[in-house]
């Protein structure tokens, strides 16, 4: 690895964590959210997102708004009218269930990836990979969310998997090929993932959704969820090197053959 390839430094703006906790600027927060600011603002003019704390001029929202803004989000994604999610927030507040509510939305969100971002220049990424990487393969690799490219700087989501492919490229592999193995891979796990969420919202969630259950069964799915994690990527691990043992055996297998 380059010397000149650093880590994420937090920079740019997008939290800060020096106050006990990460914080966001309006613009910020809704870039983390996936909502326009001025979304952001009428949420708060309907009293769906409570005030930002200050700090002289500058408005500072918590990793708590952020929790809401995807609540209000999902709810809306399911057919919910924003006077229909006031309605159920006061109900929630008045009942005392939205904090497990909220709590129970960072428990199925956060710290399912633990990638360590590498921040590089164009250049950088260029001596890294030689000829092998082209102009072509980095917009590919842009495409499906490897790097991120802005003006002259580069960000990689995951120094793991950048590692891995500059191991391969050097081993002869196309990085072309890689990216095509990426995209493929990305697929599958969208599938896995797809099956491991449908059987938790069936048979832990239930047919009545978060709506109706009590501050106790929201304590349980919460737990749920932290047990599902990592049994998730164990499975997963686990059955991919068995089918990784059985495919090289039969590949030494056949190459033996031919040479006998």
């Amino acid at each position: 690895m380059s010397r000149q390839v650093r880590e994420e430094d937090g920079t740019d703006g997008s939290a800060d964590t020096s106050a006990g906790g990460e914080r966001y600027r309006r613009e910020d927060l809704a870039r983390a959210a996936g909502v326009k600011v001025r979304n952001l603002r009428y949420y708060q003019e309907r009293g769906l997102l409570p005030p930002p704390r200050r700090e002289g001029r500058i408005a500072w929202y918590s990793a708590d708004h952020l929790t809401r803004l995807r609540l209000i989000s999902d709810l809306l994604g399911r057919g919910y009218t924003v006077n229909g999610i006031a309605e159920l927030l006061h109900a929630w507040e008045a009942g005392g269930g939205l904090s497990q509510l909220l709590g129970l939305e960072r428990a199925m969100t956060r710290d399912w990836v633990h990638e360590e971002p590498v921040i590089m220049t164009l250049a950088e990424l260029r001596g890294l990979f030689g000829p092998a990487g082209t102009a072509a393969d980095t917009r590919r690799a842009a495409e499906l969310g490897y790097v991120r490219i802005e003006g002259d700087r580069v960000t990689h989501q995951s120094r793991r998997l950048l590692e891995a492919t500059l191991t391969l490229v050097r081993q002869g592999v196309p990085l072309a090929e890689i990216l095509d193995a990426g995209d493929f891979v990305q697929t599958q796990a969208a599938a896995l993932a797809d099956r491991f969420v449908g059987l938790f919202r069936r048979h832990v969630i239930g047919p009545d959704g978060l709506e109706r259950l009590s501050a106790t069964q929201l304590d349980h799915i919460s737990d749920a969820v932290a047990a599902l994690r990592p049994v998730a990527g164990e499975v997963v691990a686990s059955e991919f090197a068995r089918a990784m043992a059985l495919r090289v055996e039969a590949e030494v297998a056949e190459l033996l053959r031919k040479d006998a």
